[in-house]
């Protein structure tokens, strides 16, 4: 259900206004949430890296394992297409990521990289 949210309810936003995104990422429903954060995909294959940064600031605090990957994993793909953007961002937020979505974000990272983070030297 999940994995297929940017080829559908993404691309249909992509030249909308994205708000209908934000709604789900704040709805006490887990998988609207997670649908949220996959739709992004769409706006990052287009390099349209706003709706992924503004709704992992939403969902950064998130108690679920499944919304951490899914964080962790469209901030990875932000920093394929643009690490300096990534980078950018996990600076300012890692202190408070959850472990597992961190690791996520950061799994392509060169490994002395990924050290800083996880130590909490970036």
């Amino acid at each position: 259900m999940d994995s297929s949210a940017h080829q559908i309810l993404g691309e249909w936003l992509c030249d909308k206004d994205w708000s209908l995104l934000t709604e789900l990422a704040v709805s006490p429903e887990l998988w609207k949430q997670r649908i949220a954060m996959i739709a992004t995909y769409a706006f990052i294959k287009k390099g349209a890296f706003g709706p992924t940064l503004a709704l992992a600031r939403l969902l950064i605090d998130h108690r679920h394992d499944l919304i951490h990957k899914a964080v962790g994993w469209m901030l990875r793909e932000v920093g394929n297409r643009d690490q300096q953007v990534e980078l950018s961002f996990l600076k300012d937020h890692y202190h408070f990521m959850p472990r597992t979505m961190l690791r996520y974000a950061i799994e392509k990272f060169p490994e002395a990289l990924r050290q800083d983070f996880l130590t909490g030297r970036a």
